[in-house]
């Protein structure tokens, strides 16, 4: 190979790698995030349903299907989180309580969990309960996984979606809204 070319591969190599970071960089800093309005109120869901067996989050009004996504749970998702650091996604019925903008994970809403049994269930074991336990897109910087990140279960306890899937479900979900999370 003669120079003159080893130094178009390298020039080549080096402006795909720069395209790259750019890119990883531009999403890891959510400068384009926008934050999605909430629909009209008969186009919200009115509960939303996490399937851990089936790996499924599902949005219903008046027990009609709105939409269903694919999810990946917990690392460790057989069971009911009773601890902190678990990797358990909880189970039982929980309220969608806030949403966060700015989180490092796209964007997320907020479930209830842990309740006052939750809690109760921890004092009794001497352990802490956990929470922060959420619905989210991928960590910033790493969207461009899109549908692989379902390719194993990788959360702390969440329910992970990909990013256009939960502005979509954050534009159908407000505060309040029920959630069960069955097995």
């Amino acid at each position: 190979m003669s120079l003159s070319v080893r130094n178009y591969a390298l020039a080549i190599a080096m402006l795909l790698l720069s395209a790259g970071a750019f890119f990883v960089g531009w999403d890891f800093l959510q400068l384009s995030r926008r934050l999605p309005e909430l629909v009209a109120a008969e186009e919200r869901a009115d509960l939303v349903t996490v399937d851990k067996s089936a790996r499924t989050l599902t949005l219903s009004r008046g027990g009609t299907v709105l939409a269903t996504y694919p999810v990946s749970l917990g690392s460790t998702p057989a069971g009911h989180k009773t601890r902190e650091g678990d990797g358990r996604t909880p189970e039982g019925r929980y309220v969608i309580d806030s949403k966060n903008g700015r989180s490092r994970f796209h964007l997320a809403l907020h479930v209830s969990y842990p309740n006052t049994e939750d809690s109760e269930r921890a004092r009794q074991q001497g352990v802490a309960p956990g929470g922060d336990i959420m619905i989210h897109g991928l960590r910033n910087g790493m969207s461009w996984l899109g549908k692989l990140h379902l390719l194993r279960d990788w959360t702390d306890g969440c329910v992970a979606v990909t990013n256009r899937e939960i502005e979509d479900i954050w534009a159908r979900v407000a505060p309040g809204t029920p959630i069960d999370i069955r097995l």
